[in-house]
């Protein structure tokens, strides 16, 4: 209130005592149209607008301020400026450091432009004054005073902002024109309206003009009001909440408190910086932080967003770890680790000579394909321990939803990556050797195809950019080695097949797992039973017999089980008081500890027999041995088959009838018998399924085995498919086949002769122990495994 005061007594004694000449410097402005009575800080940096300034302020401090038609004109010409203006008095000059200057002004009283005076630094015009005329002191302008008023009052009850001091000074003025101009420079009005009001001369007509911009005010502001209190009225726990926290947060900031919020977005700032993302990538971290600055800290989008720019921050864009390149270092690594897999171990150490060529070369994919327990899934860690690479593991056993590959979009809290980027963050580097498990175990239902999801993954061309669905930007996956594991690779995709490099694991030999035993598996029960401070030993012959008798299968998980058991029998007995220091497990002591033998001679052909043929089988989980029978007894010609057997071995077994039939005369069988007598084919252990091609020689052989009465070599094993012509077609899974064959004693195993190749990366021991026939046509499995008949 006393500024004000202070202002209007200041006003009066510029009114009578300030002298305006006929020409004045002119200083354009921007954006406002100067009143009368009206006191405002103007920043001034144009240098004519300076001279301007300098020659007012060596002069009598008066100036002519007038608007600019066009504000964004940096020298506007004579008639780009408006010819009404405002005499205003200079009460404060301050020079600026950056050689702006800082005015602080104070209209004085309307003028009109006669004539722009040449000047070559500055701006400078002639002016005349308008002098508002007498004022009547009739009614009319008495009402229209108090009419003016009244809005004024109401603006201010509504929330038009406007100090209270001021209100109160305009309650004591009396003339139409002064009032108007007070009012109208405090509305805030835009440029054009401002100048319309600027230009009226009569006290009257002003002041009736600024009573339609307050009756529109007042309509704004009554619809403001309403959807104010129509807000209010809705307001919940939450809003309260925020204004709450923004009142806490107000108040901290008055006390000087650090604002936690800000303090957080900055700190996001540095750690997307450090990351070193991709441009693209890093454009949308900054465009998601931005957006986060912008919500309340509290909020549920807020929370989305942290979530999501933790993740861009945890995605190692551009840590990598360097690979060791010592071939030798790498194989003895691989050796340590693992007996045999040499195919494996061949083609990790192939890469590793390349990468040493060639440092930017493609990470291979490679498909472990082999039945449970040979090492697939260990041979990962081995891989990336011989690399020196981070490993991460993902299990695809039973996985539906293909967002667990791609990851959930950002529509929901809770979203999140899938898989691959989770592990990408776990192993904290962009090239990881990065495990697949059970990729043949994949499953899909109305939520996706996680197969189809994994074609990008593991794509050499396009992982480059693969893009997770949650993220929403490329990450390179090119640098990542990935392996996949498979018990078989039927179920798998052939698209998805096509992409990877398979290598097959078949199992391992008996001298093999007795190597294997010696070396990783005794020594690793022995600890984990503990066992350490006790000299613990197993026999060659204990672990022959353990692997013949208990454990016959591909893989090692079942011995090393027993070779546990072994070990917790041996702990029970020294806790029960034996104080032996050293124990050696023989032969003779596996059936004190394990109880009979699982596997026995029972399970194998104690003599040859008429009608009864092994057959060799792959299984996912290794090859196994089938006793194929076949009997005939008094009928009609007709063919049954049991077993639980699948399409193919049924057309398998009327494929070698027809065959047999064709030669019967030659191999001593009466042609009129296939219509005497039925036959029966039975393959026993009936309650598992059976299916493939690679049964029909053996169906063949039992056949003609039970029509010429001649018996069966119980030491030959076959495997291969018959056609109705005789041929004897390859087959698939032979290593698995001959490994069965082995386990169970066989001395001779016929295989088509166009499997041969198949055999040259088969094991010495295995082919110096058996005697392998290559057969071409279904005669020369008959004179190989039936005997002359007695």
């Amino acid at each position: 209130m006393q500024l004000i005061t202070e202002m209007e007594d200041q006003m009066e004694q510029f009114e009578t005592e300030i002298s305006i000449p006929e020409t004045l410097p002119l200083l354009p402005v921007r954006d406002i149209v100067v009143f009368p009575y009206m006191v405002l800080p103007l920043y001034v940096g144009r240098e004519q607008s300076i001279a301007s300034v300098n020659e007012a302020l060596s002069e009598d401090r008066l100036i002519f301020l007038a608007c600019q038609k066009d504000p964004a004109d940096e020298e506007p010409e004579d008639e780009e400026i408006y010819e009404i203006g405002t005499v205003a008095v200079i009460l404060r000059m301050l020079k600026m450091p950056d050689s702006r200057i800082k005015l602080l002004v104070q209209g004085v009283k309307r003028g009109r432009i006669v004539e722009h005076v040449e000047s070559e630094e500055s701006y400078r015009v002639r002016i005349e004054e308008i002098n508002d005329p007498e004022e009547e002191g009739n009614a009319e302008n008495e009402a229209l005073l108090r009419h003016i008023k009244e809005q004024l009052n109401q603006a201010v009850s509504l929330g038009k902002p406007m100090l209270p001091d001021l209100v109160a000074v305009i309650e004591s003025i009396e003339e139409a024109g002064k009032l108007a101009d007070i009012i109208v420079s405090n509305l805030g009005l835009k440029v054009d309206e401002a100048q319309e009001v600027l230009e009226l001369e009569d006290p009257s007509d002003r002041l009736k003009k600024v009573g339609e911009f307050l009756t529109r005010e007042i309509s704004i502001l009554e619809v403001q009001q309403k959807i104010m209190n129509d807000a209010r009225g809705e307001i919940d726990k939450s809003q309260k909440e925020y204004f709450l926290r923004e009142q806490l947060k107000a108040i901290r900031k008055e006390l000087g408190e650090e604002d936690d919020f800000m303090a957080e977005m900055e700190e996001y700032r540095k750690k997307i910086k450090k990351c070193k993302m991709p441009k693209d990538v890093n454009a949308e971290a900054m465009k998601q932080l931005d957006r986060l600055s912008k919500m309340h800290g509290d909020s549920a989008e807020a929370t989305v967003a942290r979530t999501y720019l933790d993740w861009m921050i945890d995605v190692p864009w551009s840590k990598a770890t360097k690979d060791k390149l010592d071939i030798k270092e790498a194989k003895q690594i691989l050796d340590e680790d693992h007996f045999g897999l040499d195919e494996v171990k061949d083609r990790i150490l192939d890469f590793l000579a390349l990468r040493k060529l060639k440092k930017d070369i493609k990470s291979p994919i490679l498909c472990l394909s082999g039945p449970p327990g040979v090492g697939k899934t260990s041979l990962g860690m081995s891989v990336a321990r011989a690399m020196g690479r981070k490993y991460v593991r993902m299990s695809l056993g039973g996985v539906r939803d293909e967002a667990e590959i791609r990851g959930h979009r950002r529509t929901y809290i809770g979203a999140l990556p899938g898989k691959i980027i989770q592990g990408m963050k776990t192993a904290g580097t962009n090239n990881p050797v990065f495990m697949l498990d059970e990729i043949d175990k994949l499953g899909s239902d109305f939520r996706g195809d996680p197969s189809s999801a994994l074609l990008e993954v593991l794509d050499p061309v396009q992982n480059v950019s693969f893009v997770d669905h949650y993220l929403g930007v490329p990450l390179d996956l090119s640098k990542v080695m990935f392996i996949t594991t498979a018990n078989y690779l039927d179920p798998i995709p052939p698209a998805l097949r096509d992409r990877m490099e398979i290598i097959q694991i078949p199992g391992y030999t008996e001298e093999e797992k007795i190597n294997i035993a010696e070396k990783y598996l005794v020594p690793r029960q022995i600890k984990e039973n503990g066992l350490e401070d006790f000299k613990v030993k197993f026999s060659k012959k204990a672990l022959a017999d353990l692997i013949a008798g208990y454990t016959r299968e591909s893989g090692l998980r079942n011995l090393e089980r027993t070779i546990g058991t072994v070990c917790r029998k041996l702990g029970r007995m020294i806790a029960e008081g034996d104080k032996r220091k050293s124990f050696m497990v023989t032969e003779k002591a596996l059936e004190k500890h394990l109880g009979p033998e699982k596997f026995s001679d029972d399970e194998e052909l104690k003599d040859n027999e008429v009608g009864t043929v092994t057959g060799l089988a792959w299984t996912p989980v290794g090859g196994d041995v089938l006793f194929i029978e076949c009997t005939k007894f008094k009928g009609k010609g007709v063919l049954n088959v049991t077993g639980q057997l699948g399409d193919v071995m049924k057309e398998s077994s009327r494929a070698a009838l027809t065959y047999v039939r064709t030669i019967a005369e030659k191999v001593g069988i009466d042609p009129e018998d296939f219509e005497k007598f039925d036959l029966h084919i039975h393959v026993p252990a009936g309650a598992i399924p059976k299916d493939g091609p690679s049964a029909g020689i053996t169906m063949g052989t039992a056949l003609v085995s039970c029509f010429t009465g001649r018996k069966v070599n119980k030491k030959v094993a076959m495997t291969g498919e018959i056609t109705i012509t005789g041929k004897v077609l390859p087959i698939g899974g032979l290593k698995e086949k001959l490994l069965a064959a082995k386990r169970h004693g066989i001395e001779k195993v016929l295989v088509p002769a166009k499997n041969e190749k198949d055999l040259r990366t088969m094991p010495k021991s295995v082919k110096n122990t058996m005697e392998i026939v290559y057969v071409s046509q279904f005669e020369e499995v008959i004179e190989h495994a039936l005997l002359a008949k007695e």
